[in-house]
């Protein structure tokens, strides 16, 4: 019991700054006590700190367009209600009328993403941009933050004359410098110099075009690079080409805004054939720019779990310290302290540790989301802007706060309901603890081991995800193969004799196997996305009526570097170019479903009408899982690359030995064929691999290292419940033990308590975990969220490992002496 504080408490009831010191002088006479219940609420505290600086980066910091809330997207959707095969854009005549004629809007605009190379001599630079229509700045309400924006001047037909840089690129490529406004930059394809005009502000990124999401430098969630002006084509008004953005007016509603469009695009169509079939279906911006991020709530309920396994952990041991300090409050309250000042002080002592819990959490947090950056990857959009500031302090002093109430609001309240007499006449050996705060705590673990047990019931079910993942027969083969973006910067007169020689020198190195130019490696997500007809299918009455299908093109030597067995006709040749008849090579799941009764070998396809020359199915490939392991194939269409030119593509590479090994040698090879080709994403196939698997390795990884802590957490816990237990039993085990009871059965007696206790933990927690592992559904495949033999291999593991955390007190109960705990008591 102190010897000082209590005349300054006694007359200080209403000051709060000598509880504090009390506080303070308490938690440093007991500093074991304090560092382990700090520590422990520092984890809970860090976790939901760190997932937070993630929410605040990716979802809440908002977007840098005026009223954000009011812009709407007008994405396409189909009449008659089937999902599109493709994304289809909007034709100029449409949105261009529908900026006249809408009530709903302040201002309706059309953009498209596109792509292009700063051209250098050492090496040209990509850069991702947006054509813009002349109203865009306004509608998102933009300004520059240096130079000037468009003007009507700088659109028109023929060469782009001005372009408009991104504060990041700008600072990337030219340092800031404000000396290239007013400069032209060489720009590859583009005849003419464009004159730098201006710098955007900082911080804007892409608005989404999905008919180009396909395309290998497509990254929406990038800053964009630059902005040129797009103006209408008088000559093709009626191409769906372009993605559409408005702004609300103020006191609009999306359900209106919607109904107008709606009625405007069914008008159109009835007017135009070509605009048949499809309807606008408007989408807030910032509900798509958040689609990815949501899945970041599932972190938070993880985290959010942590927090409360450690205030469960804090709460018991404040209160098994409560009941070591149950003859001070005694006395405390004989000598004049009422209930409320007893009940304050026992909360200020919580507060303390959940601060000093607090400070250390945050410096967790800090270094978590350093952590994040680089384990995280492709699973979270926009990463670049997420940072621990001001706004992680604030939240997690809010928790703390939270955390101080929820671990020291039960022993509060078993202070504020001490009957100091009682305690002093019934004063006996500390750290003892009856019937009801035996039920309280054995409650507190129970709900401990339950929340843990949702938590390795979830990492289990990813982990099994994982596993299925990787038993899935690819169709084609990812070790030893390197893969890089190549792209001849130089006129296209050029386009064939670089890739011809480039390939030529390539494999002609040491260590290659095979080289070959593709567009569409798997696992990217590109190929082109087209609409065709197919030979023997009825002829599309309206445009809406065609096939959609993803193209892919490649060089010859592609499908035996990829290991892709060739089923039927031929492989391309190379001969096999733009003087050639136009050929193609289908997959199997397409001659299956087009061509079900025959073979798909010498069958045609149109895609530019079946008035024009069609295009010869050649040859027929094994299928592969090529856009989505999770997902069978689809099917599929290459072309030969010598024919369908692709810009920009990947080279690929089979070694003999590692593939990164050679990279020096490859671009080597390349920039002897032109020393300004852009070189770049040089990857293994096994990383890209990797990467598309990014979201649930994430998500694994995260739930894994959080049910490790909430197991050890929890385990401590159970340690903790059964030590106390067998400290305050020991008068009933002596007296067992004096009337014949065997060690045997005084270890029964106990390791009872702990099954029983682990046992009732688990049952509810395998019922919360069928619960709560169904917002895990799109991260899992093979497996559902109630698997049961996830369900029961966690369940039987962490039965298993909890009895091993109740051996030692087992065994202590096991020694106690009769005769030493009777004449003790």
């Amino acid at each position: 019991m102190p010897e000082q504080g209590f005349g300054n408490l006694k007359t200080n009831r209403g000051c709060i700054l000598p509880e504090l010191r009390f506080a303070i002088r308490m938690l440093l006479k007991q500093p074991g006590f304090s560092l382990i219940a700090a520590l422990t609420l520092a984890v809970g505290i860090g976790a939901t700190s760190a997932v937070f600086s993630l929410i605040q980066g990716v979802l809440l910091t908002p977007p840098p367009y005026q009223k954000p809330e009011q812009l709407m997207l007008v994405p396409t959707a189909r009449t008659d209600g089937q999902k599109m095969d493709s994304p289809r854009g909007w034709a100029a005549q449409q949105w261009m009328e529908w900026d006249k004629e809408a009530k709903s809007f302040d201002g309706i605009a059309g953009y498209d993403w596109t792509f292009n190379f700063l051209i250098r001599n050492d090496g040209s630079q990509s850069m991702q941009g947006m054509e813009v229509s002349n109203d865009y700045f306004r509608v998102m309400g933009l300004k520059t933050a240096a130079g000037r924006g468009f003007q009507d001047s700088d659109f028109g037909q023929g060469p782009v004359k001005a372009i408009l840089l991104g504060y990041e690129f700008w600072q990337r490529t030219f340092g800031g410098d404000r000396q290239i406004i007013g400069k032209t930059v060489r720009i590859s394809r583009w005849d003419v110099p464009p004159t730098v005009i201006g710098v955007m502000e900082p911080g804007v990124r892409f608005l989404p075009s999905p008919r180009a999401a396909k395309e290998p430098n497509y990254d929406v969630n990038a800053t964009v690079d630059f902005w040129v002006p797009a103006d209408p084509n008088p000559k093709s008004l009626k191409a769906p080409y372009w993605n559409v953005v408005g702004q609300l007016r103020d006191g609009a509603t999306p359900q209106q805004a919607q109904q107008e469009l709606a009625v405007m695009t069914a008008r159109e169509a009835q007017a135009e054939r070509q605009f048949e079939g499809f309807a606008p279906q408007l989408e807030p911006l910032t509900d798509e720019m958040n689609r990815d991020g949501r899945r970041i709530l599932l972190l938070l309920g993880a985290a959010a779990l942590v927090l409360l396994i450690a205030c469960g952990n804090a709460a018991a041991l404040l209160l098994v310290r409560g009941l070591q300090r149950q003859q001070e409050y005694a006395v405390r309250s004989a000598m004049g302290m009422g209930r409320v000042g007893l009940l304050r002080q026992v909360l200020t002592e919580s507060l303390l540790l959940a601060i000093l819990g607090g400070a250390v959490g945050v410096g967790l947090a800090f270094g978590a989301v350093k952590l994040f950056k680089v384990i995280a990857g492709h699973a979270i959009p926009r990463l670049d802007g997420v940072t621990a500031g001001w706004a992680v302090l604030g939240w997690g002093l809010g928790v703390a706060v939270l955390a101080a109430f929820i671990a020291g609001v039960f022993p509060a309240l078993r202070a504020f309901r001490l009957d100091p007499m009682e305690v002093l006449k019934n004063a006996g050996p500390k750290g003892t603890a009856g019937i009801g705060e035996r039920r309280l705590l054995q409650g507190v673990t129970m709900l401990q081991t339950a929340l843990t047990l949702a938590l390795l019931v979830g990492a289990g079910l990813l982990i099994r995800t994982m596993v299925n993942i990787a038993k899935v027969p690819t169709g084609y083969t990812t070790g030893r193969i390197l893969t890089m973006s190549v792209t001849d910067v130089q006129s296209w007169s050029s386009w064939g004799s670089f890739h011809r020689l480039a390939l030529e020198r390539v494999a002609a190195l040491p260590g290659v196997q095979y080289a070959a130019f593709a567009w569409g490696v798997p696992l990217t997500g590109n190929n082109w996305p087209a609409t065709l007809e197919i030979e023997g299918q009825p002829p599309a009455v309206k445009e809406s009526d065609k096939t959609a299908l993803p193209l892919r093109a490649v060089t010859p030597d592609y499908f035996k570097l990829m290991g892709m067995a060739l089923m039927g006709g031929r492989e391309f040749r190379s001969t096999d170019d733009n003087k050639a008849p136009n050929v193609a090579i289908v997959n199997r799941t397409f001659a299956d479903r087009y061509f079900p009764q025959g073979d798909a070998i010498g069958r045609k396809f149109w895609m530019n009408g079946r008035d024009k020359p069609g295009t010869e199915i050649v040859g027929e490939i094994a299928n592969g899982r090529t856009d989505d392991l999770t997902q069978d194939a689809s099917p599929e269409i290459y072309l030969p690359l010598w024919q369908a030119t692709a810009f920009s593509k990947h080279l690929v590479v089979r070694t003999t030995a590692d593939p990164r090994a050679v990279v020096v040698a490859v671009q080597r090879a390349l920039r002897s064929v032109d020393p300004t080709a852009a070189i770049e994403n040089i990857k293994t196939l096994e990383q890209i691999r990797d990467e598309s698997l990014a979201s649930r390795t994430f998500a694994m990884n995260l739930l894994t290292g959080f049910s490790v802590v909430g197991s050890v957490l929890t385990l401590v816990g159970i340690y903790g419940v059964l030590s106390l237990s067998v400290a305050s039993r020991r008068r009933e085990l002596a007296i067992r033990s004096a009337v014949g009871a065997q060690q045997k059965d005084i270890r029964k007696l106990i390791f009872g308590e702990g099954f029983r206790l682990i046992a009732g933990g688990v049952l509810v927690g395998v019922a919360l975990a069928i619960v709560l592992s169904r917002v895990l559904r799109s991260f899992l495949f093979e497996v559902q969220p109630g698997d049961p033999a996830t369900l029961i291999i966690v369940g039987a593991l962490f039965v298993g490992v909890g009895l091993l955390a109740c051996w030692v007190p087992v065994r202590r109960a096991g020694k106690v002496d009769p005769l030493e705990a009777l004449r003790y008591e």
